[in-house]
């Protein structure tokens, strides 16, 4: 298969007309914990915000909560490089998680943290799996001590843990109880997990750590030091095409499966992960080409656009 052929373009246009309201000194107690939320993932989750925005009144508050949680959890290895100062503060998500699921527990007895107490108000309110919950930290407590991934399925499991995870939960929330939604959140989290990987290989070579599965490396003879300089090679480029082909495949896998309708709307981050795979390929798979490093202006006309055919 040619590395032309590879992805389908998608047609993106541009749209600025994301603008929304944060928070005020005359808001509510509530109100400043959901605005917190909302910024958090405002701040570092763009695409995934502007996704969420689109979606029904009914489910937008609680999946903007999830995302915040799954975001400072996945921050946590970004803003230490000690070790153990990321495990105590993953430790204090798992001992939040224990809190939120103690039986008759109450919001005045759920640790002072914002997300927290609007987590907990979603857990109890829509009796959400506290599995989904525990593996979006158990994963990231893993990959803080293995460090590197061995190979692809090593990679994959990683996705299915950090971002189907975040999927499932929402569903939950839409009260989505469907075997081929779950089947569908599965690819779509597999793909965009990967691309998240690929997207933020300047991030992972900043903090020394190589995020390329090691199989993929060896089979092509790169070296890590070659990664964590980002060195542009035919071999770094192939090696990039498979990695990226897999992604590609799960995405194409996800938009094939029959779902309820709200899924769809809930899948709509879809579209920013076949735009991101489209940038690389006009690339011609340079993973450290700066132009991928920029901000998509088309997105949200992109986004807008599919919600109203809803699509994903």
């Amino acid at each position: 298969m040619k590395r032309s052929c590879l992805f389908i373009p998608h047609k993106l246009n541009s749209l600025s007309f994301v603008n929304t309201r944060f928070i005020t000194k005359v808001a509510s107690s509530n109100e400043d914990t959901i605005t917190y939320c909302a910024n958090i993932v405002r701040q570092h989750d763009y695409e995934n915000f502007l996704a969420t925005l689109l979606m029904t009144k009914a489910i937008r508050s609680p999946a903007l909560v999830l995302r915040a949680f799954n975001v400072e959890v996945a921050r946590i290895q970004d803003q230490t490089s000690d070790a153990q100062t990321a495990a105590f503060r993953l430790q204090f998500w798992q001992d939040a998680l224990k809190d939120i699921y103690k039986n008759d527990q109450k919001l005045q007895n759920v640790p002072a943290h914002p997300i927290a107490q609007e987590l907990f108000k979603v857990c109890s309110g829509y009796k959400l799996s506290r599995r989904h919950l525990e593996r979006l930290i158990t994963s990231r407590g893993s990959l803080l001590k293995s460090k590197y991934f061995r190979n692809m399925e090593d990679l994959e499991r990683y996705a299915e843990d950090t971002v189907s995870c975040v999927y499932y939960l929402i569903l939950g929330v839409a009260g989505v109880a469907d075997v081929h939604a779950d089947h569908a959140a599965s690819h779509l989290g597999k793909a965009q997990g990967i691309a998240n990987i690929l997207r933020s290989i300047h991030v992972s070579n900043y903090h020394k750590m190589v995020s390329l599965p090691m199989d993929i490396l060896m089979k092509y003879k790169i070296s890590q030091e070659n990664v964590l300089r980002a060195m542009d090679t035919e071999d770094m480029r192939n090696a990039t095409f498979e990695i990226a082909s897999r992604a590609n495949s799960h995405l194409e896998k996800a938009r094939s499966i029959q779902v309820p309708k709200i899924a769809k709307q809930i899948f709509l981050p879809a579209v920013a992960v076949n735009a991101y795979l489209n940038r690389l390929q006009k690339c011609n798979f340079d993973l450290f080409n700066k132009s991928l490093t920029l901000g998509n202006v088309t997105l949200p006309i992109s986004l807008y656009y599919n919600r109203l055919l809803n699509k994903y």
